[in-house]
């Protein structure tokens, strides 16, 4: 399952609405599901989920009620990096990892895609937020999840 070359990317544009997270989960999923490994992309599409759910819950949209969902392969040494971003028009506080107890219905988002996800971050401009994940296959601990070059 290769890419044949050392970088490709793809970005879409969602509704700033629930069903933004369904198209852009959907999206990846076709886009990947011949260059990665199935463990890998079931993690992808859980963090791309969980990313445009927050937008969608917590920021404002972009111009055009939208938010911006990109993911980019990279060659790097031993496999391939695998980067998710989704931008949207920000919000007063950002991103923030919360604690929930056992029985809160929310607040593990951030847990998740920092559990999957090698690093995360957020970035802003004048034009809003962007928050991305990163997956390093080659640094993973998970032989399963290497992807080929």
């Amino acid at each position: 399952m290769g890419t044949g070359s050392a970088e490709r990317s793809w970005c879409v544009v969602v509704p700033h609405h629930a069903t933004g997270a369904r198209l852009a989960r959907h999206r990846l999923a076709d886009e990947l599901a011949d260059i990665v490994p199935p463990t890998l992309l079931a993690d992808l599409v859980a963090v791309l989920a969980e990313l445009v759910g927050n937008a969608v819950r917590h920021a404002d949209p972009l111009p055009g009620g939208v938010v911006r969902v990109a993911w980019r392969l990279r060659a790097a040494a031993g496999g391939q990096t695998v980067q998710l971003r989704v931008t949207d028009g920000g919000s007063a506080s950002g991103p923030l990892m919360r604690v929930a107890t056992p029985d809160a219905i929310d607040g593990r988002g951030l847990h998740i895609v920092s559990g999957l996800a090698s690093r995360w971050g957020v970035e802003r401009d004048g034009l809003g937020q962007s928050v991305w994940a990163e997956f390093d296959p080659a640094g993973s601990t998970r032989p399963d999840l290497v992807v080929a070059g």
